[in-house]
């Protein structure tokens, strides 16, 4: 089961940066199904059956329909619109964000106190 979990978590973490980085509207939505599809899988593995059915549900379901209409309704120009935002040095600054994230929660992983206090 914990290796279905971090299988689950990898999978998750890829399809949600594929998300992020795809130029073309419509496989990015795929990609994020995909990504909601396994976090279903991982809050199911952690025994919320409930939330795993409800992220399927609504988010996998609904909320993606209505992210298509829109995506269909942009139309093609987008696309080309969304290349010219995107260039590489539109990514330095969430890159630096994202490496100071991470330094900052491995950090806390090697040095925080993993003690629980307990408050009556």
């Amino acid at each position: 089961m914990e290796v279905l979990f971090y299988i689950a978590a990898a999978v998750t973490f890829l399809a949600t940066l594929r998300v992020i980085t795809h130029l073309h509207p419509v496989h990015a939505l795929l990609y994020l199904v995909v990504a909601l599809i396994a976090l279903a899988l991982i809050f199911y593995l952690l025994g919320a059956q409930f939330a795993a059915a409800l992220e399927i549900i609504i988010y996998g379901g609904a909320i993606m329909v209505l992210f298509i209409f829109v995506v269909m309704l942009l139309g093609p120009l987008a696309v080309e619109q969304e290349r010219a935002w995107l260039t590489p040095t539109a990514w330095v600054g969430p890159s630096i964000l994202a490496l100071i994230l991470l330094g900052e929660v491995g950090y806390l992983i090697a040095v925080g106190d993993h003690t629980v206090s307990v408050v009556a």
